[in-house]
């Protein structure tokens, strides 16, 4: 059975040309509110992987948690039956795509907390041809979003994995490990004038997909007024490996090594089910 394509190629090119690309309307309300549904139940029973990014306890939170799709199952039928998978097959020219990982971000209102600038290719032990979903549930103006540095995807660069955490931690200093060169991500906020950055207003429903490699954060510091939702997800091309980084992953490895997998091993299987492939 025939699928019709839900990108055109301008908007194909533009992705792989620019490292990411705002895409309209493509999700209705219902898969909205039943994301915020799924957070706010994770909120009150979260995985051992839920963390509070802000230093201050007694402050507004920023909250995170990951690998939850098989928690709620909100998370699961979004993962599973929205237009996700078939959006990042044909962003990646990919005849199968895995699901790496899910998570989601809850910012509480007044929260001076924020994301760092950072890619997301060198924080797990993945390699690969990768995209990511970045969703709003709530309209988003620009100044409060995320911006994505135009091209930085082409820059055949690794940065250490910076924390979300208040101070926002570095894992480690720049060198060879494993094999490969790791560097310090620049100071972007202070030498903005040196990229060209993406940003966009969003209304519910528009989303950003971006390469793994395509390096992002807040641009601006805006406070929110009101408590906000963003829900993530990271898949991957067929082809695509498990490949051991720096002592900064050990943890998420460890979880990946409970459940059968070692360095080299393909991203398929148990916790990185598929969800999309292609009539043969």
């Amino acid at each position: 059975m025939f699928m019709q394509n839900l990108l055109t190629t301008k908007e194909i090119n533009q992705f792989k040309k620019d490292g990411a690309i705002q895409i309209q309307g493509k999700f209705d309300l219902d898969w909205i509110e039943k994301l915020k549904t799924g957070i706010e139940k994770d909120i009150k029973n979260p995985s051992p992987r839920f963390v509070n990014h802000t230093k201050n306890k007694n402050s507004p939170g920023y909250y995170e948690d990951f690998w939850t799709w098989n928690l709620y199952e909100e998370f699961k039928d979004f993962v599973f039956n929205s237009p996700t998978p078939k959006i990042a097959a044909e962003l990646l020219d990919a005849t199968k795509i895995n699901l790496v990982m899910d998570n989601w971000f809850y910012r509480e209102a007044k929260s001076k907390s924020s994301a760092p600038f950072h890619h997301d290719i060198t924080y797990f032990d993945f390699e690969g041809s990768m995209c990511v979903l970045w969703l709003p549930l709530e309209p988003v103006t620009k100044e409060e979003g995320i911006a994505w540095i135009k091209g930085s995807h082409l820059w055949n660069k690794l940065f250490i994995r910076t924390r979300f955490n208040d101070g926002y931690l570095v894992d480690g200093k720049a060198g060879v490990v494993n094999g490969k060169k790791y560097e310090i991500t620049p100071n972007i906020i202070k030498n903005k004038d040196d990229y060209e950055f993406l940003q966009w207003d969003f209304e519910l429903g528009d989303c950003v997909f971006f390469d793994m490699r395509t390096l992002h954060g807040n641009l601006n510091e805006v406070t929110p007024k009101n408590n906000i939702h963003r829900y993530t997800l990271r898949m991957a091309k067929e082809g695509s490996r498990v490949e051991y980084r720096g002592d900064w992953a050990k943890e998420e490895r460890a979880i990946m090594e409970a459940n059968g997998y070692k360095n080299g091993d393909d991203l398929s299987g148990k916790m990185f089910p598929t969800l999309y492939e292609a009539n043969q």
